[in-house]
């Protein structure tokens, strides 16, 4: 009898029990097809877990089914998984997955999406990076959020930064900007800020830095939170626990054009990208180091 039909699979070294339960109805997908999905993509995928913080969605019955968030962990995690103890961000024991027997460990307790802080363990009160989540009503047509990252993109550039570009698995789009882990939690929320009410004061009636629901109607909404701390971002090559497994995707610049669609890369076909790619879309990212100067900082108003 296989090792699936005895009612466990080994991926990755992990012993994972109902490899063949359903997690995605509309794709047949599999416990243990999420796993091989993850191993599929480990290089890429450790890349940005590496040393940070993670929160967890865990769905042991497939999305839809009872899923909940999760920060802190306890002992029925297995050692594959490393405890880091935070102190920030309201605090406690949280995840990191250092190597993709820890991600598969992850699939193995129900978890599907992977999110992660914005500092790395080396630093936990400097993040190394700046978010900018565009996340549009569902009225607001796809073009226009495709032009929403590319004028934040010339926002950054204006100021003298480089960003990078991923989707977010779900509608919308996340631009990246890589820091040198100099600058606290505040000041770069708070130059986060600044930037996004830049954008929305040019195109109110586009742009909304407000979170509230009333005020994202046919909006695309800015949200700078994601850069407070103790706050996460879904992970790069994350699945999302939607409707045909979307997966928060890389692209190089010059791939936001017509074609693209918000959930076009998912389980399915995401590790194929990664084989027919050219360069990896952020394989610059994680040799980037930049400074939120003073220079900068005038230029929006932060001070005089």
């Amino acid at each position: 009898m296989s090792a699936a039909g005895a009612g466990a699979a080994s991926i990755a070294g992990v012993r994972i029990t109902n490899p063949e339960r359903i997690l995605f109805d509309e794709l047949g997908l599999t416990k243990a097809a999420l796993a091989r999905y993850y191993e599929s993509v480990a290089d890429c995928l450790l890349a940005e877990l590496r040393e940070r913080p993670l929160s967890l969605v865990r769905c042991p019955q497939g999305p839809g089914e009872g899923c909940f968030y999760q920060k802190n962990i306890d002992e029925r995690f297995p050692g594959a998984i490393e405890r880091v103890q935070v102190d920030l961000g309201g605090g406690g024991v949280y995840a990191a997955a250092n190597s993709i027997e820890a991600v598969v460990s992850l699939v193995q307790m129900g978890v599907i999406e992977l999110h992660v802080w914005g500092a790395t363990t080396r630093d936990l009160a400097r993040p190394d990076r700046m978010v900018f989540d565009l996340d549009p009503d569902a009225a607001v047509p796809w073009r226009e959020v495709m032009a929403a990252a590319h004028h934040t993109r010339r926002r950054l550039q204006d100021l003298g930064l480089e960003s990078f570009l991923k989707t977010s698995g779900g509608k919308g789009l996340h631009v990246v900007v890589p820091l040198a882990r100099r600058h606290e939690w505040g000041e770069v929320k708070e130059f986060s800020r600044a930037v996004a009410e830049s954008i929305e004061r040019e195109q109110p009636e586009l742009y909304t830095v407000k979170m509230a629901k009333k005020d994202r109607v046919r909006r695309i909404f800015i949200d700078y939170l994601r850069n407070a701390e103790g706050a996460t971002t879904v992970a790069a090559y994350s699945v999302r626990a939607r409707h045909g497994a979307p997966v928060s995707t890389p692209l190089h610049w010059d791939e936001l054009a017509g074609r693209a669609k918000p959930a076009g890369f998912h389980v399915g076909n995401v590790a194929r990208r990664l084989g027919g790619l050219r360069s990896d879309p952020w394989k610059a990212f994680r040799r980037t180091s930049q400074n939120l100067t003073l220079a900068m900082k005038r230029k929006l108003g932060l001070i005089q």
